[in-house]
């Protein structure tokens, strides 16, 4: 298996973070996420860097679904990033973290109106999805006597290379508002008295690895960028959407460069801008590629059963990592006590939640596993821990970030306490 730069072996363990992942699972027990600061901070640079050097406004919003721990976003807003939030939970985490109101955009096909007026209240950017939003967010920017700034998601009719549950530009999506149907939505808004439209957004979908995609969403973003300049439009920004899909087989190809996106599509938005003669921020919101492969799931082994194939029961489900039940989803996964033995079976990692579906990973190549092993689950920093839950009541477990030689906790395991905090007994069960 070829690893990043990084993890590494030493004396047989799994580093990370100059961090060793058995010493890791031995302090705060498992299971558990452990996260790299350093490659955080590397992603997001990588992105930066590659656009800048096409265009110098460039502004990237991390996709705060893909992982919403308060430590991660603090890194990302030290770096200068601001986000993409769905929710005003996502939102109260991102000012929290020290990001500014004016790098957020508060997205979504089905807000609230405690949503619109929290996004006025802070001074956020709202993301429309329908003249039926834009109408109530008029109405109550009016009632709170302030202006508030928008753009509407362009649905660009797109099919790209993904799981359907994460293409999110096709015809048949529910997000956004169809590329010939756009202007109407920029005229109403025009025409209203508290909204401003100063931006457009767009999203394909998560986990491309193709860059055609998004160049192409590009050439019908900036298509419509021509049009709505011509109607009267001030643009602020263009939202190019979500970034770059992960190689999660490490022995396949290579996803593609920050670089290669960036020869991609910031061509295609240059010119046009340059053609019309402005220059609004170009945004983009990387989630996945920013955090996926700086963290591991550690799980340690309970038993192993040879029954019509051999299994490696572990204590971490999909509980904890949803991805391979939701969508097919491939993980590495190495031995981290004894990560340089070569293989000596085919075994399928099953978590110990009551579904059959509660795999990890299928028919991997591992050294002779035994009671007390530790398992590492690789690129598990997106969609890991943010749609973790407590199914079968199981709490959810701690997070470790780690830097240089340094770990801490960023989240402490959830107890049986936690569990039962919320419940309330109405009267006549008592």
């Amino acid at each position: 298996m070829n690893l990043p730069s990084h993890l590494t072996i030493e004396n047989s363990h799994l580093m990370i973070g100059g961090c060793d992942t058995v010493q890791l699972a031995f302090t705060h027990g498992t299971p558990l996420y452990v996260t790299d600061e350093i490659r955080i901070r590397e992603n997001f640079r990588g992105y930066l860097t590659a656009m800048s050097g096409y265009y110098p406004k460039i502004r990237v919003l991390y996709a705060a679904k893909a992982n919403g721990n308060l430590s991660i976003m603090k890194i990302l807003a030290q770096e200068g990033a601001g986000a993409d939030v769905f929710s005003s939970g996502e939102l109260h985490l991102a000012l929290l973290s020290g990001m500014k109101p004016e790098h957020l955009l508060f997205n979504g096909s089905s807000k609230t109106e405690a949503d619109h007026r929290l996004a006025i209240e802070k001074g956020v950017r709202v993301s429309l999805d329908s003249l039926d939003e834009l109408a109530q967010i008029d109405r109550i920017a009016g009632e709170a006597g302030k202006i508030v700034e928008v753009s509407f998601r362009v649905n660009p009719a797109l099919d790209v290379p993904t799981h359907p549950k994460i293409a999110t530009g096709l015809a048949t999506s529910k997000f956004g508002i169809p590329a010939a149907e756009i202007t109407d939505a920029y005229a109403a808004a025009l025409a209203c008295k508290h909204v401003i439209p100063v931006g457009i957004h767009c999203h394909i979908g998560s986990q491309i690895l193709e860059v055609e995609p998004f160049a192409k969403e590009a050439q019908v973003m900036m298509e419509v960028v021509e049009e709505l300049h011509r109607m009267g439009v001030k643009f602020k920004f263009v939202d190019l959407g979500g970034g770059l899909g992960v190689a999660y087989d490490h022995n396949g190809p290579d996803a593609p460069t920050f670089s290669a996106y960036a020869g991609a599509v910031m061509p295609v938005c240059t010119s046009v801008l340059g053609r019309l003669g402005i220059s609004p921020e170009i945004w983009i919101e990387p989630g996945r590629s920013m955090v996926c492969d700086s963290t591991l799931l550690l799980t340690k082994v309970n038993s192993v059963k040879k029954a019509h194939k051999s299994f490696v029961n572990v204590d971490a489900g999909f509980n904890l990592l949803i991805r391979p039940a939701m969508y097919d989803s491939y993980h590495e996964v190495l031995i981290a006590n004894r990560a340089d033995e070569k293989p000596a079976g085919t075994y399928t990692v099953t978590g110990p939640i009551c579904e059959t579906g509660d795999i990890l990973a299928h028919d991997r190549q591992l050294p002779a596993v035994m009671a007390g092993d530790l398992v590492a689950v690789l690129d598990a920093g997106a969609y890991g821990y943010s749609m973790a839950s407590q199914y079968n009541g199981r709490g959810r477990c701690g997070e470790v970030l780690v830097k240089q030689g340094k770990a801490e906790l960023m989240r402490r395991a959830e107890t049986l306490d936690d569990l039962m905090a919320a419940l309330i007994t109405p009267s006549w069960l008592q």
